[in-house]
């Protein structure tokens, strides 16, 4: 929509205005109501062209993009039989080949995985001075943790279902954390395999095996299928298959999206069964959830790989919180959660975090005890060339001072006011806004040299709580004082709207109203239209869900709410598992002003 759209001579702002309205699941046809939903009259000349043009090109590749790691290996120089070409980066190349293209000639293609958490694992344990298996095994304190779905910022199982599933499986050993990984994915969900395995996890469903051959193969699991791999051990246990043909089968359960069926294996699997003594039910029940692993399935030993990676940042996380938040925001972007809920996770266990200061900072976030201290580079905007400029300086003794930062130490004007309006100067010069009036006063550097004129104190009054917390979020994405929430507070207790950790005190079916920023929307596709979202204030978070039958009626405060004050009934399913059934919404983002907040939004 917004390349044809540009094509076709719509402004930023209008092409803004037409993306706005548009969702993912919307289909692949551009739906009129939506542009008049935009304030766009969809039989005029111009829209209907763009309609045209955007249902063209609905399907087509939009460009060639890279697959990170993807490395491909042939005898011979690639060249002579796969295209290549530059990538935009210096020094790397793409081929035009995809990744079917290359399985049908059986050239070999490795991924290597690239992952923000091993460079949050590799900073703690730098700090730490441990290696990775000095870690202690089996730690009670950690797999206690996990039980309450605290794993904010843990790698894997940090999401919404993940932290709903955490209490409900509550591992308490490695493996549990291999099954923790691999269940919450599309193909355990979409063949119906994560309600049986925690009914029989938790006693409430005997375990039974169809036949021994099928015992041997799901044992560990308890009888369900939670890895790729145990659906093909199954045919070559229990159906006879042989190797090839059981790695044919992993092969049309690749392509099942694209074909819609197994080919010849599904007749051969059914018939296989047949002939080992198992009836035409489990065979049936086999093949949906073959399904649902073409969806998207992990083996066990990439779960196992996960796991690792799991208990290592959770051990972290529990036994060094401070350590554990300045390596996440030193490795942002990752993750599934923003600096800000990153930061207010800390405080809430007993981190104390302290603010970018330009006597104190260095670049990097850096953690001392149970303290965290900001760093510059969480200033948006700011050159990392001038962030160091202004710590050399300080190094060698200058003083800290817009002016001399200016003259002397070379550090850009911009920078300065990037640094100001972050708050970098509070302590140095009383307040935001003094120090903001001494940058804005700066002149730009003579070619003598001469001492800059220091500007007179300007006399203004500190700026309000609401004022910094609107300039923390602005130039920081977080703020250490009050919550955005709070300002609201009054207002939002007298309309009926406690603080969430006072909703979510009461009992099961209790009717509950709560407000928040959105931090983040989900619409998964095993979720058949459900939307969930979740919202936080100055107390804590809760988790919203919005039943498809009403998600249209909300659609703009959905895709756009920025705060919402929503209504509707309490589910609680244990001590830590709370959703909100949402019967009425209000989207409250009028009432942030200009504070700039950000959500993750369906991905």
């Amino acid at each position: 929509m917004r390349d044809a759209a540009r094509a076709l001579g719509f402004s930023t702002d209008e092409q803004d205005q037409l993306t706005r309205q548009l969702a993912w699941w919307d289909g692949r046809r551009v739906l009129p109501e939506r542009l008049q939903a935009a304030g766009f009259d969809p039989e005029s000349p111009a829209v209907q062209r763009l309609i045209i043009v955007v249902n063209a090109l609905v399907g087509l590749p939009r460009h060639l993009s890279q697959h990170v790691g993807g490395m491909v290996l042939m005898e011979d120089p690639l060249p002579r039989l796969i295209p290549v070409e530059p990538a935009r980066m210096l020094q790397r190349t793409v081929l035009q080949w995809d990744k079917n293209d290359l399985d049908l000639l059986g050239i070999l293609k490795v991924d290597l995985l690239a992952l923000g958490m091993l460079s949050a694992l590799a900073r703690s344990l730098q700090d730490l001075g441990l290696e990775l298996a000095a870690i202690p095994a089996e730690d009670p304190a950690v797999y206690a943790m996990l039980q309450r779905g605290e794993s904010l910022g843990v790698f894997q199982v940090e999401s919404r279902a993940q932290m709903s599933m955490l209490p409900r499986l509550r591992p308490r050993c490695f493996y549990d954390l291999v099954i923790e990984v691999a269940i919450i994915r599309p193909g355990p969900i979409q063949g119906g395999m994560v309600h049986p395995y925690l009914r029989r996890r938790n006693g409430e469903e005997a375990v039974v095996y169809p036949g021994p051959e099928v015992q041997k193969v799901l044992e560990r699991t308890l009888g369900v299928p939670i890895f790729q791999e145990q659906v093909m051990q199954i045919a070559m246990e229990a159906a006879g298959f042989d190797g090839d043909a059981a790695d044919g089968l992993r092969r049309a359960m690749a392509a099942w999206r694209r074909k819609g069926d197994l080919g010849p294996y599904e007749q051969q699997l059914r018939a296989g069964l047949a002939a080992h003594g198992y009836d035409a039910g489990f065979a049936e029940q086999l093949c949906e959830q073959i399904r649902g692993f073409a969806e998207y399935g992990f083996p066990e030993s990439h779960a196992a790989s996960f796991a690792l990676l799991v208990y290592a940042s959770a051990w972290i996380k529990c036994h060094h919180p401070a350590v554990f938040t300045a390596a996440l925001l030193n490795s942002q972007p990752m993750g599934f959660y923003a600096p800000a809920q990153i930061v207010q996770e800390a405080q809430r266990q007993g981190v104390q975090v302290l603010p970018v200061d330009l006597r104190y900072s260095h670049w990097e976030t850096r953690a001392r005890g149970r303290r965290v201290r900001l760093g510059l580079h969480l200033v948006k905007g700011l050159p990392r060339e001038d962030g160091e400029r202004c710590l050399t300086w300080r190094e060698s003794g200058g003083a800290l001072l817009p002016a001399s930062l200016l003259q002397d130490a070379g550090v850009g004007r911009g920078s300065l006011e990037k640094l100001a309006r972050a708050g970098a100067f509070d302590n140095l010069l009383g307040s935001r806004r003094e120090a903001l009036w001494q940058v804005l006063s700066l002149q730009k550097p003579t070619a003598l040299g001469l001492p800059p004129k220091a500007a007179r104190p300007s006399g203004l009054p500190p700026a309000s709580a609401a004022s910094l917390c609107r300039e923390d979020y602005q130039q920081l994405g977080l703020s250490l004082g009050p919550h955005p929430l709070a300002f609201l507070r009054d207002r939002l207790r007298q309309a009926g709207y406690p603080s969430i950790a006072e909703t979510l005190r009461k009992p099961s079916g209790a009717w509950a109203a709560v407000a928040g920023l959105v931090t983040h929307r989900q619409r998964p596709g095993t979720a058949h239209g459900t939307v969930f979202l979740t919202i936080e204030d100055e107390s804590g978070r809760a988790n919203l869900i919005i039943w498809p039958q009403r998600v249209e009626s909300w659609r703009q405060a959905i895709l756009q709410g920025r705060a919402l004050a929503v209504q509707g009934r309490l589910e609680k399913t244990g001590p830590y598992v709370h959703n909100i059934i949402v019967e009425n919404l209000q989207d409250l983002s009028p009432q942030l002003a200009k504070i700039s907040t950000h959500s993750r939004d369906f991905c």
